[in-house]
């Protein structure tokens, strides 16, 4: 299939569009490079839709391993088939088999999976009514292990393919609470979300998945310094380790979020922007901490995060933070109780709508 045949969609657009098949009873095949969050992408769906997603590896199947082994029944005296445990059999199942890396199976598991997408069966299996399908795998362009997807198989599904898209990155990070080093400088570097290049031969790479990884070590307490630029460098590349390590050095000398919502802080003396990035989206979790746990007072901690990001943030962070509390958080804030929010509105409300309507 040729990849310049399908629309790139960001995640948030292929999530829309996957539930509407999924209500269609249509199945999708999602396309895309390595690391861009397919899998994670499907089981969102299936964890706002209450509903159980059953991760298939097709490149480690064998077609046995779908069609069945066969035995002898001794009791009707013929053969019969024994389909795969991992296979729904409930008839009141709603599960979503999630059949990825689909075209790195080899042709013969492909012909199998072919008759259960096709047909809704194969041998004696019979998917119940419920169940839908989605398939997943990287594109012949990204020089993974592929093999052709034979066109009636690839005529059954509608072709979807995901592209990064950082804005759809930046919510679900801040709504996922991905370390706000990593968030910050991604933030401030966009192109450093993703740099994958088919024609390099680094084993390293910068993904959506990669700096998940970042995110993960770096919230484990006693490593050191040089150990997390080595494991940094081993998740993103060297040449980004390097600069991230240097983002998070600078980072380190703002105050903290929780000494600026106490008013124990009210200026910033440091003001590299991609720290400040950074401290923007410290300051959200701090603030959506607070509102989760019934703080007293939640207006003044409210106007605290509102004075501080106009008194010391350039515009395009204010939005930034105000886009993440009211928009991704719906936090509860009251505009009427506010002493900063007339100011607020006044200064940046257009460019918070505007942000919302993108």
């Amino acid at each position: 299939m040729s990849d310049s045949s399908i629309r790139q969609i960001g995640p948030k657009a292929a999530q829309r569009s996957i539930q509407f098949s999924i209500k269609t009873r249509r199945p999708v095949f999602l396309w895309g490079p390595p690391g861009i969050g397919k899998s994670e992408l499907v089981q969102e769906i299936g964890d706002r839709s209450n509903r159980e997603v059953i991760d298939v590896r097709l490149a480690l199947w064998e077609p046995t391993d779908i069609k069945g082994i066969p035995y002898f029944d001794s009791n009707a005296g013929t053969m019969t088939w024994a389909p795969p445990a991992e296979l729904p059999t409930d008839p009141d199942s709603t599960a979503i088999i999630f059949l990825d890396e689909l075209n790195s199976a080899p042709p013969a598991v492909q012909a199998a999976a072919y008759q259960l997408i096709l047909n809704r069966r194969v041998g004696t299996y019979e998917l119940p009514e419920g169940v839908d399908i989605v398939a997943a795998g990287n594109r012949d362009s990204d020089k993974g292990v592929t093999f052709r997807m034979p066109a009636p198989l690839a005529n059954r599904f509608i072709h979807l393919e995901m592209k990064v898209d950082f804005e759809d990155w930046q919510d679900w990070a801040t709504s996922n609470k991905i370390h706000p080093d990593v968030v910050g400088y991604v933030g401030f570097a966009k192109q450093d979300l993703y740099d994958f290049d088919p024609k390099s031969s680094s084993k390293s790479f910068a993904t959506p998945r990669s700096w998940t990884f970042v995110s993960d070590l770096l919230q484990e307490e006693g490593i050191d310094d040089e150990t997390l630029a080595n494991l940094v460098s081993g998740a993103v590349g060297d040449g980004l380790a390097v600069k991230f390590m240097a983002h998070r050095k600078i980072a380190g000398k703002l105050p903290r979020a929780e000494d600026i919502l106490d008013g124990k802080e009210t200026e910033l003396s440091v003001k590299e922007v991609s720290a400040m990035y950074s401290l923007t989206v410290s300051l959200c979790y701090e603030l959506k901490e607070r509102n989760e746990k019934g703080t007293k007072d939640w207006t003044t901690i409210s106007d605290r995060f509102f004075r501080f990001m106009m008194d010391n943030f350039p515009t395009e962070l204010v939005v930034m933070g105000a886009k993440t509390a009211l928009t991704n958080y719906n936090l509860p804030l009251d505009a009427t109780k506010m002493k900063s929010f007339d100011e607020f509105h006044k200064r940046f409300g257009k460019y918070v709508l505007q942000s919302m309507e993108s």
